[in-house]
């Protein structure tokens, strides 16, 4: 039933990889490899999850309450049933056989196995690690991979981290673990993870213990090879393989054997006295003594580690080195300001070849380094500064660091497993019940391993983008796999994420898989089949959108929350107080957006296959009908001609009021606007006679396409656009105010004339109330850890740099406007785009005092060298002063900054030679 998730060991090429002997790059030379299916170089890679327990897949609690059910204090005894989570690890990508650290300092309560993190509820915004870690590097194929771990000399505060959290409330800050005082003096190690391929299986790590702090400390390293436990709950067939085994075969010698992995063996070095490690072993299975007072399945459980170092417990380690979780045990006293090297390699059997760590070992990761050099400096414009080279490749490293294995088999988790106890009958119907046909187990791209170990539908297609650049291949196959029938619902719905599958987001998947086809090939050597790929499947999920989200079939749209979380009056996602229903600004603003990139698709696929042409119609007249009826019905629309804005608008009670709350909302209607080439609609004389006859015969609605020739350029465009031209500099002006949604790190989500005058609205004898709030949420809607009114968010900027970009395509100098808005300065569109993408950018870059935008006013980021190279990419920006906010580690979609800096550097080279308007944009565009 589910063979077509089997990967067999060398199948087909995929569409449009080619394999062919050239002088690029060893690190392009592995892609191409491995694109081809010549060698599986992506066998292994960073697809361990930083955070398993409390999640969706592991609650089989009867209300849903993931983390209750699962919470941090089971995680060191519990096996986990979906997936496998450690410290800065490694897996195959069917997480068969994992590879990460483990870490004591001798005063830890427990041993460091995973990151530690408030809970939802334990948090004053929400789900929050509490954890200082770094992803410093790393190439698409895994060859190389390096990151950061800080590890307090100090007992770690867990207590302290929770109860003061829980005191604070959700105006208060929040209490992070530099807060507590445990950095101080240097007191703390460096721990830097490294992972070099001598073959596409065989991984060398090289582990590096600095010691920050004025004295000699203890620490205690393992590390840990483990299996994922699939033997314990009762099922067989795919993925559930027999018991594997781990044995010592030698000293410092860890073999596997594995039904389908097959041998595999983990070798460690002496320790840097020359001591060998001790090969500590025990068993992948819950200690059900500890949890319930019941007995075990197994005399050797999960936390048999933890209990031998913290408490010299050896009781449930296995004499007999045998299990299926073994670590390599180094006792380490690291001087002062000094540091150590370990070295460890894992391998296949059959890799095994010469000296584990003689001078190979070393040569090896000089070279994957140098390649990895190599392999950014032919993708990065060589003008970056070496600040925004740092920025980009961290970027970069962090995009690609957040691959995870992710396993979630919808009718197996609501029925419950035979080994287990029974499952409450009311999870049938409840939590993604309507979803039994899904079947994920596959290497996605999450938008934060640790905050959201999942994948998130909208996050996934911004994530492709920076992806394009450094891995096109890997870019379109996760865009194909959502649209694949075991991830699409049956009626065209695309699976939003694990906490609500059947949740609405934005409709961003079509211009993802259009903008990735242009960014992966020149014109005229691009995957045309991965784009009718995509586009067959897109007509479905269109299909759903029309049928769905169109209440009363008049062309504007609802959807719920589309990915915007607390930014309207009411949560949207819920039924409205009172009955009646919105009609959303941006809900139809989206459905525009998707109309205008499906026809762009249908004319691309057209050029060689006319029978799309007649689908370019279709998607036309969608485009034309959603405009309409946003920018006139009921004379209006959802425009309000006061104001000059786009609001949603409220049907109650027999009333339409229009819900004058200026926050992106508003804005997400400019995204709408597609470039038609006349050239191409030339060569398509039935789609070329519809436009005409559109044109001629209906002008209500042909007022809102604008069409302008350009003589002695050779440029003709067609514009079709949501707002008229009038329309827009109108919106504009507003946008570019710094007094409301001009902020020095982007465009805000809310107006900033909230902050001392919020919205009221009242309704059925409530007052709602919305403020600026410019960093952390103060309201508990969608858990509370994330706020569209007022931060800066990098998606939705972005969308909005790209749309400002067209425009000027098409307007070119002949629209210029006051950017900011009052200060005399007139820019063309593309330069206003050009001072957002600037903007962005700054958040990440160090100012003269070397100070980070995006690091706040914390001290050691901006003066320590320990620190001050370190970049986080959090989720969203404090809308004042661009403090980092929310998941600190979302380097999916905030991986964009990257394409950011690299139109700063355009932008830079096009001031010093004066380049033409059409190369501008082209390269902006690539």
């Amino acid at each position: 039933m589910r063979s077509f998730t089997v990967r067999p060991a060398m199948p087909v090429a995929r569409s449009g990889a080619t394999l062919r002997a050239t002088s690029r790059d060893p690190e392009s030379q592995r892609l191409a490899e491995d694109d081809a299916r010549a060698r599986d170089w992506k066998r292994w890679g960073p697809y361990l999850a930083e955070r398993q327990w409390g999640t969706v897949r592991e609650d089989y609690s009867e209300h849903g309450t993931a983390w209750d059910y699962f919470p941090h204090d089971h995680a060191r005894s519990r096996a986990y049933r979906w997936g496998e989570d450690g410290l800065l690890g490694i897996s195959d990508r069917q997480c068969r056989l994992c590879f990460a650290i483990a870490l004591w300092n001798g005063k830890d309560p427990i041993l460091k196995e995973r990151l530690f993190g408030l809970a939802g509820p334990e948090g004053n915004h929400g789900e929050d690690v509490k954890e200082c870690y770094y992803y410093l590097d790393a190439t698409p194929t895994h060859s190389y991979l390096k990151a950061l771990y800080k590890y307090p000399q100090a007992e770690f505060p867990y207590a302290q981290l929770v109860e003061e959290n829980r005191r604070r409330g959700a105006h208060d800050p929040e209490f992070e673990l530099a807060d507590t005082g445990v950095f101080a003096d240097g007191r703390y190690f460096d721990v830097t993870v490294e992972y070099a391929k001598a073959g596409a299986d065989d991984v060398l790590v090289r582990l590096t213990i600095a010691n920050r702090g004025p004295e000699a400390a203890r620490i205690h390293v393992l590390p840990t090879l483990w299996y994922r436990n699939t033997w314990a709950w009762g099922r067989s067939g795919e993925a559930y393989w027999t018991k594997p085994n781990l044995a010592s075969v030698g000293d410092g010698v860890i073999q596997g054997v594995h039904d389908t992995l097959g041998r595999t063996r983990l070798t460690a070095a002496p320790g840097p006295l020359g001591q060998r490690p001790a090969l500590l072993f025990t068993d992948n299975e819950t200690n059900c003594h500890r949890l319930y007072g019941s007995p075990s399945a197994s005399a050797h459980t999960k936390d048999a580690f933890n209990d031998c170092l913290v408490h010299g417990d050896t009781a449930r380690l296995n004499p007999g080195l045998t299990g299926t979780k073994a670590a390599a045990h180094y006792d380490l006293e690291v001087p002062a300001r000094s540091e150590v090297t370990l070295r460890l390699r894992l391998h296949a059997e059959e890799e095994a070849s010469g000296e584990a760590f003689g001078d190979e070992f070393d040569r090896t990761f000089r070279d994957r380094i140098a390649e990895a050099e190599a392999f950014y400096a032919a993708r990065l414009p060589a003008t970056l500064t070496e600040d925004e080279r740092r920025v980009s490749r961290q970027a970069y490293a962090g995009l690609l660091w957040s691959k995870q294995f992710f396993h979630f088999v919808v009718n197996d988790w609501l029925e419950g497993d035979p080994a287990q106890p029974p499952s409450p009958d009311k999870r049938r119907s409840g939590r993604n019940s309507e979803w039994p046909h899904l079947y994920n187990r596959d290497v996605i791209s999450v938008p934060d391993k640790w905050e959201y170990p999942w994948y998130a539908a909208w996050d996934l297609a911004f994530h492709m983008l920076p992806f394009a650049k450094i891995d096109p291949e890997f870019a379109k196959q996760q865009l194909l796999l959502f649209l694949r029938e075991w991830y699409m619902h049956p009626n065209g719905q695309l699976p939003a994420y694990e906490w609500a599958l059947g949740d609405v987001n934005p409709p961003v998947h079509a211009w993802a898989a259009w903008r990735v086809y242009k960014l992966t090939g020149a014109p005229g050597h691009r995957d045309r089949g991965f784009l009718e790929r995509a586009f067959q499947k897109l007509l479905i999920n269109f299909t759903w959108w029309v049928n769905r989200k169109d209440t009363d079939g008049r062309n504007l749209f609802a959807g719920g929350f589309l990915g915007l979380d607390n930014v309207g009056v009411f949560d949207r996602s819920q039924p409205l107080p009172g009955g009646g229903h919105l009609e959303q600004a941006d809900g139809t603003a989206w459905m525009a957006f998707y109309s205008a990139t499906m026809l762009s698709i249908a004319l691309e696929l057209a050029r060689e296959n006319h029978a799309y042409a007649d689908v370019a119609s279709k998607f036309f007249e969608h485009f034309v009908a959603i405009v309409d009826a946003m920018n006139s019905m009921g004379a209006t629309g959802l425009w309000d001609e006061t104001d000059g804005f786009y609001y949603d608008q409220l049907h109650v009670n027999g009333m339409h009021i229009p819900m004058r709350l200026r926050s992106m909302v508003g804005l997400i209607p400019l995204f709408a606007c597609e470039i038609l080439e006349q050239d191409l609609i030339d060569r398509l004389p039935g789609f070329a006679k519809r436009l005409r006859w559109f044109l001629e015969n209906r002008a209500d609605l042909a007022r809102h396409i604008t069409y302008l020739a350009e003589g002695g350029e050779g440029h003709r465009h067609r514009l079709l656009a949501l707002p008229s031209r009038e329309r827009l500099e109108r919106v504009l002006r507003v946008m570019l105010d710094e007094n409301e949604f001009l902020s020095p790190y982007g465009i805000r989500s809310l107006s900033r004339v909230y902050g001392e005058r919020p919205y009221t609205f009242e309704l059925a004898g409530h007052e709602y109330r919305v403020a600026y709030t410019r960093a952390e949420s103060d309201t508990g809607l969608f858990g509370g850890n994330s706020n569209w009114r007022g931060p800066v968010w990098f998606p939705v900027n972005y969308l909005l740099l790209e749309a400002l970009e067209r425009y000027h395509h098409f307007y070119g100098d002949g629209l210029k406007v006051e950017c900011p808005t009052g200060s005399g300065r007139m820019l063309n569109l593309l330069d206003v785009a050009q001072q957002l993408a600037s903007r962005l950018a700054s958040l990440f870059l160090a100012d003269d005092s070397g100070r980070r935008p995006c690091h706040g006013r914390d001290a050691p980021y901006a003066n320590d060298p320990a620190w001050r190279d370190l970049v986080l990419f959090h989720e969203y920006f404090d809308g004042d002063d661009g403090r980092g906010v929310g998941a600190s580690h979302q380097t999916g979609w905030t991986a964009l900054v990257a394409r950011c800096i690299e139109r700063r550097a355009a932008a830079r080279r096009r001031s010093a030679t004066a380049g033409d308007p059409a190369g501008a944009f082209a390269e902006a565009q690539a």
